[in-house]
Formats: structure tokens, C-alpha cells, sequence
């Protein structure tokens, strides 16, 4: 089996240049992995939304600045 005949390109490319607003230099650049996160590809953790940032600033503080520049 090709590689080709694994991947739906025209249905990839029309989710990331349509869907998520890539250029073609961008969606190309991509590895297949990269685009799947893009996409919310199952098998990851969930990004961290307002109300779990909320908590760990509860729990930990929170961080007021980057010292790095002082």
C-alpha cells in the first residue's frame, strides 16, 4: 500500500486550508501527527480551559509575571 492510499488529502486539505484557515505553505509543513492535534484528533489530554486554570491557580497561585527579564 502507498502512502497516499492511507490519507484522504483532498478532504485534509480542505479542513486544514478551509477549516482551520492554514495557508498551503502552512498545511504542508505540517507532519500528518500535527495536522490530527489541529484537527482534535482523539488520544490526547484535553487543553486546559478557564474554569481548570482557575482551580490550579486556587491551588498553586498564581504566577504574576516572568522573572526572567528582571
Amino acid at each position: 500500500m502507498r502512502m497516499t492510499d492511507r490519507f484522504d488529502w483532498p478532504a485534509l486539505m480542505r479542513a486544514g486550508l478551509r477549516g482551520l484557515g492554514l495557508r498551503p505553505q502552512e498545511f504542508w509543513a505540517l507532519t500528518p501527527a500535527e495536522l490530527a492535534v489541529m484537527l482534535g484528533a482523539q488520544g490526547g489530554t484535553a487543553p486546559v480551559n478557564r474554569a481548570r486554570l482557575a482551580e490550579l491557580e486556587r491551588l498553586y497561585g498564581a504566577v504574576e509575571g516572568n522573572d526572567e527579564d528582571e
